[in-house]
């Protein structure tokens, strides 16, 4: 148990981080599930706006140090590919 004022506060400013990183972190998971869904019904124009949406969320993530830049490049580069898949099943 905490003794200081200073470190009671950063227990509560803890907490409040981590509750908060894993709400940003569920929408992560749940837009790319949802993009995935689209990329296996074949619906490229529900894909492409997912696709938007998941791609804006992967950066602010990487901008507030939630996760690594290059893992939310990494992250939307296999996603991109796999929507340019669904063209070329369709082609």
């Amino acid at each position: 148990m905490a003794n200081l004022k200073s470190s009671k506060k950063d227990i509560r400013r803890t907490a409040r981080r981590k509750e908060r990183n894993g709400e940003d972190r569920t929408e992560l998971r749940t837009y790319a599930r949802l993009l995935i869904k689209a990329i296996k019904s074949g619906d490229k124009t529900e894909a492409l706006t997912v696709f938007s949406k998941l791609s804006s969320k992967l950066d602010r993530a990487a901008k507030t140090k939630l996760i690594h830049k290059k893992n939310a490049d990494r992250k939307k580069s296999r996603m991109a590919l796999r929507i340019n898949s669904i063209e070329a099943k369709a082609a």
